[in-house]
């Protein structure tokens, strides 16, 4: 990681490869089930909009996110717990909605757990609206299966 950055101090850059196993460990971290190694290799492939927010020490959040035929679709974004409740979730989607805004996409799309309740909070302050429901979307623990709620929120263009 960067030494030049000050004491709590966060920057957004694209994810590399050599980066997963520290985007492995967050994931871990955060969620019961997590992605593997080779979800993150085969979005990383393709082309996906992959980011990282690290300080000087190690990575604390990453975001993936698809953009095709104006439509983007936020598909992981994660902040280590020990990071959490300090805006950086929010930094990481107003980085990635404004990434999607400039390749002309005009909605964004997501998926999140209802019972993810600071996820759900976080997509709502940053204007995103319930539009559908996945029944069974998510794995859940002792084989059971839970939904998801569908958000989804207007991209105004980006004229930076």
């Amino acid at each position: 990681m960067s030494a030049v950055l000050s004491p709590g101090e966060h920057v957004i850059r694209r994810m590399r490869d050599n980066d997963l196993p520290w985007v492995l460990r967050v994931e871990r971290a955060s969620y019961d089930f997590p992605w593997t190694e080779g979800v993150f290799r085969d979005c990383l492939r393709v082309g996906y909009g992959c980011w990282v927010l690290h300080d000087a020490r190690s990575i604390a959040g990453h975001l993936i996110l698809s953009v095709v035929a104006g439509e983007a679709h936020v598909l992981n974004l994660c902040v280590h717990p020990d990071q959490q409740g300090r805006g950086l979730g929010a930094q990481l989607l107003e980085y990635g909605l404004s990434a999607a805004s400039r390749l002309g996409a005009e909605m964004v799309f997501l998926e999140v757990r209802p019972s993810n309740q600071v996820a759900v909070r976080l997509y709502e302050r940053a204007g995103f609206g319930e539009v559908g429901l996945r029944k069974s979307y998510y794995p859940a623990p002792g084989g059971a299966r839970e939904d998801a709620l569908i958000l989804a929120r207007a991209l105004l263009p980006d004229n930076d």
